[in-house]
């Protein structure tokens, strides 16, 4: 065992150092070894837009589970100031669930750097955006995740938004939070969907 550790010591460092990403990227592409891979991307993530690179590779299902997995370590120990947290964010919408839960290991590992993005979709024109924002929360359950939602139902005008926000309400709200849920009845008046979701959250909350 220790002998075969040692060749692939050797061979790691044999490879080459890169002067640029597109080097780094050529190489990547041609490599075949995971061992060679996994020093890729240590490569990778060493320039500007490395980040963004190789949460691209996880997004296209280009690499196998165990580089995807090297990938997602790497890009965890990123300062998050540079981390491209809003791309990681884009791998929630994968249909792949072993893509999603990498990237909302990911966002985890950020922590609180995460909330400004959130909040910036929470607060945006998109209603897309806000939807999106508020699965994130739902998954990656910030101390605050609550109180986010709470203010964002006190003024949504879009069902779709506010429904979505009133689902995940019903597994972090509080019995305080029962009289803001009924009185969207009267806000989205007309709406058959909006009753059942909000006597489904209120009926959880209660238990």
């Amino acid at each position: 065992m220790a002998l075969i550790k040692q060749h692939e010591h050797e061979e790691l460092e044999a490879l080459e150092k890169y002067a640029t990403l597109e080097e780094a990227k050529e190489a990547f592409t041609l490599a075949d070894e995971d061992s060679q891979k996994d020093y890729i991307v240590e490569e990778i993530i060493r320039f500007h837009g490395g980040g963004e690179l190789l949460v691209e590779y996880l997004q296209n299902g280009s690499v196998d589970k165990r580089v995807a997995t090297k990938i997602a370590s790497v890009i965890s120990a990123m300062n998050s100031d540079e981390a491209p947290i809003e791309k990681i964010m884009e791998l929630l919408k994968n249909s792949d669930a072993y893509l999603r839960n990498l990237g909302i290991s990911m966002l985890r590992d950020f922590g609180d750097s995460i909330k400004y993005y959130i909040v910036k979709f929470l607060i945006g024109d998109d209603r897309d955006l806000r939807i999106f924002a508020i699965n994130v929360l739902g998954d990656v359950n910030f101390a605050e995740s609550r109180d986010m939602l709470v203010e964002l139902l006190e003024k949504e005008e879009d069902v779709n938004v506010a429904m979505t926000a009133v689902d995940y309400m019903g597994e972090i709200g509080e019995l305080e939070d029962i009289s803001l849920l009924e009185s969207l009845k009267e806000r989205f008046n007309g709406e058959v969907y909006v009753e059942f979701a909000v006597n489904s959250a209120v009926s959880m909350i209660r238990g």
